[in-house]
């Protein structure tokens, strides 16, 4: 199966992407706080039940899923950013260019499990790209 290291890595994204987006959550400020706050705390709610699922779906395959945040950073490709106050627009900017990043994973992953016969992983990542691409779609809307 090809598409393993790739599901670790994308469980590390998942765990950073946790806690960046908890950041931003506590740290945006501007006209749009509450907007912005709540939305990235939606984004992170659904980031935890995703680390799950993809966690379960590693164990359904009879692999020892990553769990530890040195292991997580040493397997995500996301980058952590310090806290301060984030403007509105750098918080939007910040989390759709994350999103994007996961949404090419997810699609990677898809296809290789699809090329794999891995019907499993194929079901769980499509819905993820759809949801990437929906939150994508929120954030430019919101930028414009």
């Amino acid at each position: 199966m090809k598409h393993v290291n790739l599901l670790q890595k994308y469980l590390s994204n998942l765990a950073v992407l946790n806690i960046k987006f908890h950041n931003i959550h506590w740290n945006v400020v501007g006209n749009q706080f509450v907007q912005v706050h709540e939305f990235t705390e939606g984004l992170y709610d659904k980031l935890f039940e995703n680390l799950d699922e993809v966690a379960e779906l590693l164990k359904m395959k009879d692999i020892m899923p990553l769990s530890t945040m040195a292991e997580y950073l040493d397997n995500s490709d996301i980058e952590e950013i310090k806290a301060k106050d984030f403007a509105i627009k750098e918080s939007l900017e910040i989390v759709k260019t994350d999103l994007e990043k996961m949404k090419i994973l997810a699609t990677e992953i898809r296809n290789i499990a699809d090329e794999e016969g891995d019907f499993e992983t194929v079901a769980i990542f499509e819905d993820y790209v759809a949801d990437y691409s929906k939150n994508i779609w929120f954030i430019n809307s919101i930028l414009k």
